[in-house]
């Protein structure tokens, strides 16, 4: 049995049914990453003794009865979330070492439900980046073609679904790390409302911009982890106590309905951007199509302030993260740099040891954009530019209930090709960041291959708090995709094999 082809749903009833034990399946799935991830380098850290410790204890809490879909399940965790005596490196020298006392809110609802914690997956540093190129430690490969990346800067999370290292994974998402990784490795990926999922124990990047959220197989088990993470949280202050839905009941919907009677907006502005790829172009124009053919009505709206989005976003972001990654100067906890004689100089040092060059250009332009006099030029009036793009959202979502664009304008560059370009790297956010700042749910789906064989997602928005629709409408989208692959020697997007 290949287990690493099944998806949480389908490994949830082999274990119910005591087909097959967690302490198995997790042993496997430890195998494959000890046998090819050398290959890959979706992780950071692997400790087996507590993996297996887990899934013991997940098999006992089977045997009682108690199993909920992700008991005994292997997940991966983004090595920006806590986690108990296990590293949190953040993709970073300065915190190379660093073992939190306590799990974030998220780690702790997955163990409560006896999920198993297989590792942490490797990140673009402090999650600023696109490609996952910025981690100190290693590159992480995509499992399609491994000269390319996997994108950023959740690609540890989506290379270790989409090679079969774990069966989903948790990523954040801050300007489209979770949605653009999930589409450059064929994988789903879902960006909650903000303030849907608690914060707490992420090591915050942009503290109004950051989203914990599922990369997965199917959109089904999207929904499963999305279950289990969501909800008010006394810990985090900006988490929103709103009402949960339970996401599985979409499904009984979608078999009821299935999309008629559905609308979905195309923004104008989105497919006059400069630099789409033309394989990008096909599968969206396809991909509108197919939602046309499953009774899906397609219409034309409007987001006029698309083309400040960058510019903000590329203000507001660094200004936050340059206050957030204050705090790491060497006192604390995280690297002390030991060249240093006076206590200015251990704090310069350490910051310049620690930190990689992307990191240290972001924490530049956030600290001038606040610096005195020039505050309210920069980000107060990039704040004001946001609330226009939220406006936009607002009004659009009175024409339709979910809005479809591409993910990024290419599919996966090679491996160096945008390095040095900085540039280029934040323009492949162009088509994510808007559901960031306007704080809207976004969701990636497969949707088709480019000629060269690399994956091309569907991006999929919705009103805040509507991820059902987003579930819905993507889920009929997946079913109709994989009939269609299972007709054809094409691949199906669902599973890449090593």
């Amino acid at each position: 049995m290949n287990l690493q082809e099944l998806t949480i749903h389908e490994l949830s009833k082999l274990l119910k049914d005591s087909e097959i034990t967690s302490e198995e399946i997790t042993k496997q799935y430890l195998d494959r990453i000890e046998k090819y991830d050398n290959e890959i380098g979706a992780y950071i850290t692997i400790d087996r003794e507590y993996a297996l410790k887990q899934a013991k204890k997940a098999d006992k809490m089977i045997s009682k009865g108690n199993a909920s879909y992700l008991t005994g399940v292997p997940i991966a965790v983004k090595d920006l979330l806590c986690t108990k005596g296990v590293k949190t490196t953040c993709g970073s020298k300065i915190l190379e070492n660093f073992v939190p006392e306590y799990d974030a809110t998220v780690i702790s609802l997955l163990k409560n439900q006896g999920a198993v914690i297989i590792g942490k997956t490797n990140l673009d540093e402090f999650a600023m980046g696109s490609s996952n190129e910025n981690s100190p430690f290693h590159l992480t490969k995509n499992p399609w073609n491994k000269e390319h990346v996997p994108g950023g800067s959740s690609g540890g999370s989506a290379a270790a679904v989409a090679a079969g290292f774990c069966v989903g994974a948790l990523g954040t998402d801050t300007g489209g790390s979770i949605r653009q990784p999930a589409s450059h490795c064929s994988v789903v990926g879902l960006k909650p409302t903000y303030g849907r999922v608690s914060r707490f124990g992420l090591v915050s990047y942009a503290s109004s911009l950051d989203q914990i959220g599922p990369i997965t197989k199917d959109v089904k088990d999207a929904a499963i982890i999305l279950n289990c993470i969501s909800g008010k949280d006394l810990k985090d202050s900006t988490s929103i106590d709103v009402d949960v839905p339970d996401y599985m009941s979409v499904f009984d919907e979608f078999e009821k309905t299935g999309l008629k009677g559905m609308t979905a907006g195309v923004p104008k502005e989105y497919l006059s951007v400069e630099g789409i790829d033309p394989d990008v172009q096909r599968v969206f124009l396809e991909s509108k199509k197919r939602l046309e053919d499953l009774g899906v009505k397609i219409v034309e709206i409007s987001l006029p302030h698309t083309e400040y989005v960058v510019a903000a976003y590329y203000i507001i972001a660094p200004c936050e993260a340059s206050s957030n990654l204050a705090r790491f100067d060497g006192v604390r906890y995280g690297h002390r740099s030991k060249e240093s004689d006076e206590l200015i100089d251990m704090y310069k040092n350490t910051k310049h040891e620690g930190f990689g060059e992307e990191v240290k250009r972001r924490i530049i332009i956030g600290t001038y954009a606040l610096s005195a006099g020039y505050y309210d030029e920069y980000y107060g009036r990039a704040s004001k530019v946001r609330s226009l793009i939220m406006n936009d959202f607002t009004q659009v979502f009175n024409e339709c209930d979910i809005i479809i664009s591409p993910v990024a304008p290419t599919p996966a560059f090679k491996i160096g090709e945008n390095r040095d370009d900085p540039l280029t790297m934040y323009l492949s956010d162009i088509f994510t960041l808007s559901a960031n700042m306007a704080s809207v749910p976004g969701l990636s789906v497969p949707a088709g291959f480019s000629s060269k064989g690399l994956p091309i997602g569907l991006q999929i928005m919705a009103q805040r708090f509507d991820e059902k629709s987003l579930l819905k409408s993507g889920f009929g989208f997946e079913k109709s995709i994989l009939a269609e692959a299972a007709d054809s020697s094409g691949p199906a997007g669902k599973f890449c094999e090593l």
